[in-house]
């Protein structure tokens, strides 16, 4: 990779490292917004501190730091490496397929990883000295590598070059200003920004559009609605359907929202129109991966489809679909498989892994698991996938936070709703899932709970 990296770097074309005209709110930190200038004078302040290597697993917890030190690696000529999470055990395993690469942190790690350096602190850099002319980056440069969660297996490597950073967020900038109109929007995010959903709309958003993005990650429903209090509007909330499930049941109240943005994990129709009823706002559904970025939405309490962005291509195959888009290095193959609705529409039909075969029927894991959730009192709960028995056949578990409801109670209604062959064996009732940061699953995490 470290070569790939390098021929990257000697592309002349650049692209600039901030969009917009004039000086504009990057961000808001500690209760007050940073300009454009101040953030370029952090940027190269700490662009001119790192040490001299290829590439930086980015650690910082808090948003604006890790957007300066994002900023700061690709103005380096240098690569943000992005783990699954930010557990020692992935931090690890990506640092240890960059030999020579560095973390960096902005707060002191319990377990520290080997080559971590220290962001220092923002106020000790000095104050700006009038505007600086807004830097730009080669559109070729390989300025981050997302790994894939290990939901469906090993984490994998994607390398972004900035000209498809560039592309991609151009598009999602005109998604939400088709809410948001042309003024300034104020975002809140619950995701972090290793995530390449985070990555994508906490802060490529703020860098490339007229965006400022709250640089705290608020979690819990109370939290949530003062941060999105403390901004201007119009306000934008991305989140994930575990978050947002948590602010309706919590029965959250929320200033006024221009939109909802939601994704990592499929949203139902009944969650995203009870939230639309209870924020008076709209939901919008993005859907992407960290191999292709976002591609396409919808308002998923009104539309089964999804609109994909203009230049996204689908392609169905025997094992999922093909996408590709003009900023993509070459075309991708999804799990997902789809049917294409003209014009410029499709529905998802399931994941090729998400298709399941026992005694000759067939069922969908994702409508197993919708039929989960839809029962009075299980508060969170996933069927999965075990490995195959010796015989070969597919077998199913589930684990379910039901306080109120016993093992058997819930294997009853599930069996009332679904077919004898489907239910998972075991079922188990535990406090809480196994999640990571953005209301993932990991595979490995849910066999070592089960």
């Amino acid at each position: 990779m470290s070569a790939v990296i390098q021929e990257a770097r000697t592309v002349a074309t650049g692209l600039p490292l901030l969009a917009g005209a004039g000086e504009r709110n990057i961000a808001w930190h500690q209760g007050r917004p940073v300009s454009q200038t101040e953030f370029l004078h952090h940027v190269a302040a700490v662009a001119a501190r790192l040490p001299a290597n290829q590439a930086a697993v980015n650690l910082c917890e808090d948003r604006y730091h890790f957007l300066v030190a994002f900023a700061a690696v690709a103005l380096a000529g240098q690569t943000n490496l992005l783990p699954p999470s930010r557990a020692r055990q992935a931090v690890d395993e990506v640092m240890g397929a960059h030999p020579g690469c560095y973390a960096i942190s902005d707060q002191q790690l319990e377990s520290e990883p080997p080559q971590l350096w220290h962001l220092p602190a923002l106020d000790s850099l000095g104050r700006p000295d009038g505007s600086a002319p807004i830097p730009s980056l080669p559109g070729e440069q390989i300025v981050a590598i997302g790994y894939t969660s290990g939901s469906t297996g090993a984490p994998k490597p994607n390398p972004k070059t900035w000209a498809s950073f560039s592309a991609s967020t151009a598009l999602n900038v005109q998604l939400l200003q088709n809410y948001c109109g042309n003024a300034p929007i104020s975002l809140v995010a619950t995701v972090p920004p290793q995530h390449m959903y985070g990555m994508e709309m906490s802060v490529l958003l703020p860098l490339l559009g007229p965006i400022a993005v709250h640089t705290r990650k608020p979690l819990m429903p109370g939290d949530i609605a003062a941060a999105l209090t403390a901004l201007p509007a119009p306000r934008v909330l991305v989140t994930t359907p575990v978050h947002l499930r948590a602010l309706v049941q919590a029965g959250a109240t929320l200033p006024p929202l221009a939109a909802i943005v939601c994704a990592t994990a499929p949203l139902c129709r009944e969650l995203a129109a009870t939230a639309q009823a209870c924020f008076a706002t709209e939901v919008v559904e993005v859907f992407g991966s960290t191999e292709t970025c976002v591609i396409a939405h919808r308002r998923s309490a009104d539309d089964e489809s999804w609109q994909h962005y203009a230049g996204v291509t689908l392609r169905p195959q025997p094992d999922g679909t093909l996408v590709d888009a003009p900023w993509f290095p070459a075309p991708v193959t999804l799990h997902d498989i789809v049917e294409l609705l003209p014009p410029h529409h499709f529905r998802l039909r399931g994941r090729n892994a998400d298709l399941l075969e026992i005694a000759g029927k067939r069922a969908s894991l994702a409508d197993l698991n919708r039929r989960l959730l839809g029962i009075a009192g299980v508060v969170d709960g996933v069927i999965f996938q075990r490995d195959c028995d010796s015989g070969g056949v597919q077998r199913l578990a589930a684990l379910v936070v039901a306080p109120g409801l016993s093992e058997g109670a819930i294997l009853d209604a599930l069996r009332a709703a679904t077919d004898p062959a489907f239910l998972p064996r075991p079922l188990r009732k535990v406090d809480k899932l196994p999640r990571n940061e953005t209301g993932k699953l990991p595979r490995a995490a849910l066999l070592a709970a089960l």
